[in-house]
């Protein structure tokens, strides 16, 4: 893994600040013009779509240099397919292989022992 790649995440990451600001001017400017009118009403849901837009740029900067998935991801690595495991052992199973009456016991006192 090279520097490079961490590099464009902290750029990105740098430039929200700055991206926040300038949506701010923009705006302020078209509504000084009179473009657009209700400066508060148009500002909330393009900030939130450009901080969106921009962590998906920081989360595809990280995975360009290998740094994605994370180890804890819930469907593997994404490096390749998973190798085949070999299949449990009898008995080792979370489900006991043998079916058992569950009912066998309780007929007699209801605390589940045989009398």
């Amino acid at each position: 893994m090279n520097g490079l790649g961490m590099n464009r995440y902290i750029l990105i990451r740098r430039l929200r600040g700055p991206a926040i600001l300038l949506l701010l001017g923009i705006l302020a400017l078209l509504d000084e013009a009179g473009v657009i009118d209700h400066f508060w009403n148009l500002f909330w849901p393009l900030l939130l779509i450009m901080i969106g837009v921009m962590l998906l740029a920081e989360r595809a900067a990280l995975a360009i240099d290998g740094y994605g998935p994370y180890p804890c991801a819930p469907y593997g690595s994404g490096a390749g397919p998973n190798p085949a495991q070999p299949p449990a052992a009898p008995g080792a199973a979370i489900v006991p292989s043998q079916t058992q009456d569950l009912m066998q016991g309780f007929g007699n006192g209801g605390d589940g022992e045989q009398r």
